[in-house]
C-alpha cells in the first residue's frame, strides 16, 4: 500500500496535514506555470523584463515549501496520541522536489538573460522540441496523477522516463561534448547542453513526485 492511500481520509478532514496537502498541490501548479513561461522565454529571447519578473515568482514556491513543512511539523507536534507519520514525511519529500523544479526553472531564466535574441538549436531542434514537449506533458500528467491518485498513470510516467527524457537529453549532451555537432558560437552549444540537462532534472523531480503514488516511502524516487 502506498503512502498517500493512508492519508486520503485525513485529507478530507480539517486539519493542518490536509492544509499542507492542498498547499503542495498549489505549489505544484505554480511551478508548472513558471516552467511553461520559462521555456517560452528561452525560445523567444524576448520580453527580458518579464523573464526577470518570472525569476521572482520562484519566491512563492519557496514560501509554500516552508509553509508545508511548518504545517506538517505542527500537525504531528499537537496531534495526540501519536499517529503514523509517513504521510506527512511524504508530503515534505514531495515539496522538496517541487522546490527543486523551481530552481531549475530559474536556471533556464538565467540562460535566457545571458544572451541576446532567440535561441537557434540548429540540427538539434527536433531533439530539443521533443524533450520540451515531453517534460511539459509529464508536468500536466503528474498533476493529474497526484490529484486523482491514479496509479496506472503514475506507473506509465515512471516506466517511460528513461526512454522519453533521459536518453534524449543524454544524446543531446553527448553530441555537443563529443564535437559531433558544433555551433559557430561556443556559448550557444554550452547553453543548449545546459538547457537539455535542466529539462532532464525537471523531469527527474516530476518522476520522484509520481513515485509517491505507487511506491512505499523508502522507494520514493525510484521505479517500482
Amino acid at each position: 500500500m502506498t503512502i498517500f492511500k493512508d492519508i486520503l481520509g485525513i485529507w478530507k478532514s480539517d486539519n493542518l496535514l490536509a492544509q499542507a496537502w492542498d498547499d503542495s498541490l498549489k505549489m505544484l501548479s505554480i511551478s508548472n506555470d513558471i516552467f511553461v513561461q520559462s521555456i517560452q522565454y528561452f525560445n523567444s529571447g524576448e520580453n527580458i523584463d518579464a523573464v526577470k519578473a518570472l525569476k521572482k515568482e520562484d519566491q512563492s514556491i519557496n514560501d509554500y515549501y516552508q509553509l508545508v513543512r511548518r504545517k506538517v511539523l505542527t500537525h504531528y507536534s499537537i496531534d495526540k496520541p501519536p499517529i503514523e507519520t509517513s504521510g506527512g514525511l511524504t508530503l515534505v519529500n514531495m515539496v522538496v522536489d517541487i522546490e527543486r523544479i523551481g530552481d531549475y526553472c530559474k536556471n533556464i531564466s538565467d540562460l535566457t538573460l545571458m544572451r541576446d535574441g532567440p535561441m537557434d538549436f540548429g540540427e538539434l531542434s527536433d531533439d530539443i522540441k521533443s524533450i520540451e514537449q515531453e517534460v511539459a506533458s509529464r508536468f500536466t500528467k503528474t498533476i493529474e496523477a497526484i490529484e486523482n491518485q491514479d496509479e496506472a498513470l503514475a506507473g506509465n510516467l515512471l516506466n517511460s522516463y528513461k526512454k522519453m527524457v533521459t536518453k534524449v537529453s543524454d544524446r543531446i549532451v553527448k553530441d555537443i561534448a563529443s564535437g559531433r555537432i558544433q555551433f559557430p558560437d561556443s556559448s550557444q552549444g554550452a547553453s543548449i547542453a545546459l538547457y537539455s540537462r535542466y529539462l532532464k532534472r525537471i523531469g527527474a523531480h516530476l518522476k520522484n513526485i509520481t513515485s509517491t503514488i505507487v511506491n512505499p516511502y523508502d522507494k520514493i524516487g525510484y521505479n517500482q
